[in-house]
């Protein structure tokens, strides 16, 4: 019997509520409170909480505190936190786990365990390694970061007629260099063309600046005046007003719906990829990905690039299990939605992103080729649903999230649960585990 640990539910492969082997769900709806000490700029937040649940309890304290989590609000503290979690201010104040000062965890023994009592190769572990590996996050301690009365939002589109190729080519020679206060992500997607009413590929440039417009405005025009960003596209708002507007919520709208669980998208099936890119992909790289976007499946397709630099360049690789550091110019997200239940439907879509992702290997890292935990991915490796997995079996997927941290992860696990009672499909393996029906 598998035990199967939820916090917020978004799992990209729903590993934390259904699994292939009997199993129970350990649902952590009801630890939810969050304490903010704005004095001593620190927060501590159960693992049943929302990013967005702590986004608002942050701005109900402060204006001037934020913490640099993810974008979507429904996504569980627990998780986001856990297997590493970035949003918009990546760049000033770096990852979620990179700010986490404490954390409790329920260990295979039952016992309950802060910082010291677990000691700090499990603190170090649980921060962007997957706690559910380890045993059961209940709380983490994060560190709130200063952000500024004033932050400034935009999202510029630009479609390929409107010479998106060349803007993004500039992106990537810039996006990583510009000042640590300002990021700015692509959103790639297939829209209708205003011209001629065919399809086309747009990029929205989406972005959050820790400042005011009067500052980001020179700042654009000399690093990236390609984009041909003016104070018309920009909106001058609050660090939560911010989170609302990434979030694609009203941005003077009432901070109250980031207290919403439910999904914004509604009932759809999802696949997502990820990738590394280390030097700029050629233009004709970028051309040869468009058509991917006109075919069939791709209706509701969409691919992210995220850009690095700034703190994110400053943290060792081994700091926390999270290893992806200085070397990426960015982060890629493909996803691909899709309604209807039948396996048909899903194979379609499943294989598009496949396509997606083999076309992009040559642009992208190697050796290995590396992945965000969070998106996760069984396309790249599983562990065995019963009994033994090895290490060596395990480093198929394992060398891809954690590169060279893994060796340490999978000697933190066998500390701390020998036997493999905490597992899924990637879970960090024992080393000991061997010849035992777990």
């Amino acid at each position: 019997m598998q035990i199967r640990i939820r916090s917020g539910g978004h799992d990209y492969e729903g590993l934390s509520y259904v699994s292939q082997v009997p199993f129970v769900v350990l649902d952590l709806i009801n630890l939810r409170e969050i304490k903010v000490d704005v004095e001593n700029r620190t927060a501590w937040v159960q693992a049943g909480a929302t990013i967005g649940e702590l986004y608002f309890s942050i701005s109900q304290k402060s204006n001037t505190l934020g913490f640099p989590a993810g974008v979507c609000p429904t996504v569980g503290t627990g998780g986001n936190i856990g297997g590493g979690g970035y949003g918009f201010m990546l760049r000033k104040y770096g990852l979620a786990a990179d700010n986490v000062i404490d954390a409790e965890i329920v260990d295979v023994n039952g016992n309950l365990l802060d910082r010291k009592a677990m000691g700090e190769d499990l603190f170090w572990a649980i921060r962007g390694g997957g706690g559910a590996s380890f045993g059961v996050i209940v709380a983490w301690k994060v560190k709130l970061v200063p952000v500024p009365s004033t932050v400034t939002v935009f999202r510029v589109p630009r479609t390929l007629e409107q010479n998106a190729t060349e803007i993004i080519h500039k992106w990537q020679l810039v996006a990583n260099k510009l000042d640590d206060n300002l990021m700015i992500r692509i959103h790639l997607a297939r829209v209708t063309s205003s011209k001629n009413g065919k399809p086309t590929v747009e990029a929205q440039f989406e972005s959050t600046y820790l400042g005011g417009v009067d500052q980001l405005i020179p700042l654009m025009q000399k690093r990236f005046p390609e984009l041909g960003l003016v104070k018309e596209d920009c909106t001058e708002t609050s660090w939560i007003g911010s989170v609302l507007f990434m979030g694609n919520f009203t941005i003077s709208g009432p901070p109250e719906v980031l207290l919403n669980r439910t999904q914004l998208v509604g009932v759809l099936n999802y696949k997502a990829k990820s990738d590394y890119v280390r030097d700029p992909i050629p233009d004709v790289g970028l051309e040869g990905l468009w058509p991917l976007f006109y075919e069939d499946e791709a209706q509701a397709a969409f691919v992210q690039f995220s850009p690095y630099g700034g703190r994110m360049y400053e943290i060792s690789e081994s700091e926390i299990p999270f290893p992806h550091r200085s070397g990426n110019l960015f982060h890629i997200q493909y996803g691909v939605y899709w309604k209807g239940e039948g396996n048909e439907e899903a194979q379609k879509h499943i294989n598009w992103i496949r396509r997606m992702y083999s076309y992009m290997e040559p642009y992208v890292s190697k050796s290995p080729r590396a992945a965000y935990f969070n998106y996760r991915d069984l396309d790249i490796g599983a562990n065995n649903n019963n009994g033994y997995t090895s290490y060596d079996q395990a480093s198929v997927w394992g060398l891809k999230y954690f590169l060279n941290n893994f060796k340490r992860l999978a000697t933190v696990k066998t500390k701390v649960d020998p036997l493999n009672f905490f597992r899924n499909e990637q879970s960090i393996p024992s080393l000991i585990s061997k010849g035992r029906k777990l």
